[in-house]
């Protein structure tokens, strides 16, 4: 992005990002503050970076839930560059092929503001997109054989494949056939995901690390790894395609500063024929030899509880999907699922991202949720098991007193995932109708709850519009 952006303006640019050392940051925010570089490239903290003359914000990928902070100091960076935007009187621009449903909404309140790209860069065509239904095709660890037989298609036409699945690590368990035992971790309701690499058990919510074990400790029967991350889909495709050279993107092959350049770069060389990877291939990476696109499981956001499971289940299908034929060669996808019939996936198939867009949107206002209400959790975490579900008791029967008609308390009950890093979660959802009656609520409550004394015995959050209800 910013070798294109330095091609294209002849103006000094400065890049602000949590990789910089505290002298590269503070160079950039000189050089901003002061005018010396008219463009500035970054993350979401990039929002706060002072502007000498701000004449444009342009949030790229807005729909991308890293723009919200999630721990410490918590912002939506998409929100912040709107209301900086208004303050400052300058346009701010959101750009995204899988627009928020939050934005749409706000998009179909001023039509006048929104602007459609209807066609792809260039001679670029949408590729062909087909379903596999992994209940009538036979699989080798999670790899179907129509997509095997799609791969070698591309190969020996000499495109390039890449396949999507977010889940790195070699197996998301380790099991045991013979009684029934599964590696858990000793301080998150979590299993210890299997890395073949390092042959250590990791849990992927606290970081706790273990030493891999072949035999089960309650029975001493051999314990196999079961379920697949892209470890093992690396070393089935090295396997079934030895002369592919194939290259893998995920949190644990790219560590170091400047690796997940190199390998980009080896991609558009066409050095690599075969590109693995989890939610690290989606952004926005413009890979014009690829020709197919593999989903590997499309399910795992189709029963969940948060609402907006599908929504993000249906930006991260397109934004993958993108990634193939955006060049001359004609692209296809392939998405493997158990359910084709699943009403998103056959909405997706049929309308594109568009008509899954519109169904949500018509779901979310019978129903009412966002963007139709106003939500905020608050979450709540101690050591002593039953300490988080007494405080938002408390601060529930606090909110009687200030309670509206358009506003409800769902809760409290435990998190999703109770325990994590050794620590017992809970949360209490607010619901209201507005976004000026959420306020007012919040300001007269927060008063309250500060003051209980369960309040002293736990660490308590509040999140206004959550990204997730986790």
């Amino acid at each position: 992005l910013i070798a294109r952006f330095a091609a294209r303006f002849e103006t000094p640019i400065s890049v602000v990002h949590s990789g910089l050392t505290d002298q590269e940051r503070l160079v950039a925010w000189r050089n901003a503050r002061r005018g010396a570089a008219r463009i500035v490239i970054g993350t979401r903290s990039a929002v706060f970076t002072p502007l000498a003359r701000p004449g444009l914000i342009v949030v790229d990928e807005e729909h991308d839930a890293s723009f919200k902070q999630q721990d410490g100091f918590r912002y939506s960076a998409r929100d912040l560059a709107i209301v900086r935007a208004q303050r400052l009187n300058i346009p701010v621009v959101l750009g995204s092929a899988t627009p928020s449903l939050e934005t749409l909404a706000r998009a179909q309140r001023q039509p006048q503001h929104l602007s459609r790209l209807p066609h792809r860069a260039g001679s670029a065509r949408p590729p062909r997109v087909s379903l596999i239904d992994l209940r009538k095709n036979a699989q080798s660890q999670g790899v179907a054989t129509p997509t095997m037989q799609a791969i070698r298609r591309h190969l020996d036409d000499g495109g390039q494949v890449m396949l999507f699945l977010n889940r790195r690590g070699y197996a998301p368990v380790l099991f045991c056939p013979a009684c029934g035992w599964a590696a858990h971790c000793r301080r998150c309701d979590a299993h210890l995901t299997v890395h073949g690499r390092t042959r250590s058990l990791i849990c992927h919510h606290c970081g706790a690390e273990e030493q891999l074990i072949e035999r089960c400790p309650s029975c001493d029967a051999e314990a196999k790894p079961v379920g697949q991350g892209t470890e093992r889909i690396e070393e089935i495709l090295r396997g079934q395609f030895p002369d592919a050279p194939l290259a893998r993107i995920d949190r644990d092959s790219i560590r170091r500063k400047g690796e997940l350049e190199a390998v980009l770069d080896r991609v558009n060389r066409n050095e690599v024929r075969i590109l693995v990877g989890t939610q690290m291939l989606t952004k926005g990476h413009d890979f014009p030899n690829v020709t197919l696109v593999v989903v590997l499981n499309a399910d795992q956001g189709l029963f969940s509880t948060d609402f907006r499971a599908s929504e993000r289940l249906a930006q991260t299908i397109v934004q993958v999907a993108g990634r193939a034929g955006r060049a001359e060669r004609p692209g296809e996808v392939l998405i493997q699922t158990e359910y084709p019939d699943h009403p998103l996936l056959t909405l997706l198939l049929s309308g594109g991202y568009e008509a899954f867009a519109t169904g949500a949107l018509t779901e979310r206002e019978q129903s009412g949720w966002p963007p139709f209400a106003r939500i905020a959790l608050v979450r709540a975490e101690a050591s002593a098991p039953g300490a988080p579900l007494h405080f938002l008791q408390a601060a529930r029967t606090a909110a009687q007193r200030h309670s509206t008609r358009d506003l409800r308390v769902l809760g409290p009950a435990p998190a999703p995932m109770e325990r994590r890093a050794g620590r017992h979660r809970a949360q209490l959802l607010l619901h209201a109708a507005s976004h000026s009656s959420l306020q007012k609520f919040l300001s007269r409550w927060l008063a309250d709850v500060e003051t209980l004394p369960a309040a002293r015995r736990v660490r308590w959050s509040i999140d206004v519009d959550p990204a997730e209800l986790f």
